[in-house]
């Protein structure tokens, strides 16, 4: 009787404490507010997470946030967290955010962020020593045109993000001329013009997006970045010349209110253990922006074809 009457109560009292953390989430009702900004790609990474917390049991609120302005909001606990925030893009708003001690960091996203320049198939074909870069001398005349003859023409971000990569191509003695495209639209313009044409392109452009989707492009193997090379003629491979370098890659952090893993724990270990990969995020941007998808439909598809990679960042936030 004493060995039923503990194994009974032994039973009764594991079985008890799952049932006692299970019901521990929600530790509370209070909505995890995620900032959502202004690109598809952000709302995308936000909603997988959301999704993933609402079955966790969450009550989650996506909130319009802008870029900077999420900062100071989640300094004032008005949003909980931001799951794709740009180092090459944030500046100093993300430091003074740490410097409050009322937001940290809860990892990297995952996503690889490349802005550089990019060549298409069918450079690769009239310019058989790509990706190096030295090798765009000797096909000056493939990339040519009735605008830049006898340079070969490269494609650069609209004049008002930057200039810099003129002075790389004067850095690396390159014989082509930079011409800005209008806007990001217009870039994707020249992107699918040359690829229906099968024409050789050279471009700035970045990645994570969609137009990976559909156009297969190639990173031109440029001299690395090194701190200092934008200034300093000393660092980089022309000793005379400052921008001699590729541009930097940069980072793309989770951020969140510090109070976040006080209130909801478990929340907090799943968003800090969650990730996306540019191979997740680019045709969910494509289904989106190009075939006119739902995000939620888009997003709930994703949660439910990839359980097995997120399921063990939930099984160990529970526990």
């Amino acid at each position: 009787m004493k060995l039923k009457f503990y194994l009974a109560a032994t039973t009764v009292a594991v079985f008890g404490l799952t049932a006692n953390a299970q019901a521990a989430v929600p530790e509370s009702s209070d909505p995890i507010k995620l900032a959502v900004n202004e690109w598809t790609g952000q709302h995308i990474s936000t909603h997988v997470a959301g999704k993933i917390l609402k079955r966790m049991g969450y009550n989650v609120e996506y909130v319009t946030a802008g870029y900077y302005p999420q900062m100071q909001a989640m300094e004032d606990n008005t949003v909980s967290a931001a799951l794709e925030i740009w180092s090459s893009n944030i500046g100093e708003h993300y430091d003074n955010a740490l410097a409050s001690g009322n937001v940290v960091e809860i990892g990297d996203l995952g996503l690889e962020s490349v802005e550089s320049w990019f060549f298409n198939n069918a450079a690769k074909e009239k310019c058989p020593g790509l990706p190096d870069y030295k090798a765009l001398n000797d096909c000056v005349g493939a990339f040519a045109t009735a605008e830049t003859h006898p340079k070969g023409r490269f494609v650069d971000y609209p004049a008002d993000w930057g200039t810099t990569n003129v002075d790389r191509i004067k850095a690396w003695g390159l014989d082509y001329s930079s011409v800005p495209a209008g806007s990001e639209g217009a870039l994707i313009a020249e992107i699918q013009g040359a690829e229906a044409r099968n024409e050789p392109l050279l471009v700035m452009f970045w990645s994570p997006h969609w137009i990976h989707a559909v156009v297969d492009l190639t990173n031109v193997s440029l001299p690395p970045f090194e701190a200092g090379c934008n200034d300093d003629v000393s660092v980089g491979v022309n000793p005379e010349a400052t921008w001699d370098c590729d541009w930097e890659r940069g980072y793309i952090k989770k951020m969140a209110w510090s109070g976040l893993a006080d209130k909801w724990p478990a929340a907090h270990k799943l968003l800090s253990a969650y990730t996306l990969r540019n191979a997740d995020q680019i045709p969910m941007m494509n289904a989106i922006d190009q075939d006119g998808k739902k995000l939620e439909d888009v997003v709930s598809a994703w949660v439910d074809a990839n359980e097995a990679t997120w399921k063990p960042w939930v099984d160990a936030a529970m526990r």
